[in-house]
């Protein structure tokens, strides 16, 4: 099994993420708390039209799940509502271990990078937590 921690791009979106700010003006707002560890976040959408024309992200948590929120933000950008449901969806099965086609783990691009933490049951609901909350605000 990989080392999450020694990715590149893992580390990048932890330590540097670029969607990790206060919104002005977002059109939809929802709050995801991981009871197990502590982590929380308030994830922002302006969704105009049905396209999800920018996501930021704001709280504070393991690398593992502010990592995680920074690719999902970059991953939805630009996407209609109803692919970020569709990513969302492909995210969590991976993150739950279950085989995703070739085609499936394209699309997810660098959220596919995350899929190692599928062997690591205490990190998954942090992994999760960005998903689970743009569901809430999808929904």
């Amino acid at each position: 099994m990989a080392n999450i921690y020694s990715s590149t791009t893992f580390m990048e979106h932890s330590t540097h993420p670029d969607y990790k700010y206060e919104m002005d003006a977002p059109t939809h707002s929802h709050d995801g708390i991981n009871p197990s560890c502590g982590d929380e976040l308030t994830l922002q959408l302006r969704v105009e039209d049905g396209v999800i024309e920018e996501a930021s992200f704001t709280g504070h948590g393991c690398a593992i799940s502010q990592a995680s929120a920074d690719i999902m933000a970059e991953l939805v950008t630009g996407e209609t509502v109803e692919e970020a449901r569709r990513l969302s969806g492909l995210f969590l099965k991976m993150i739950r271990g279950e085989e995703l086609t070739a085609d499936e783990m394209d699309d997810l691009d660098e959220a596919g990078q995350l899929k190692d933490i599928s062997h690591m049951p205490a990190r998954v609901k942090c992994a999760e937590l960005a998903w689970r909350t743009l569901d809430g605000i999808l929904s």
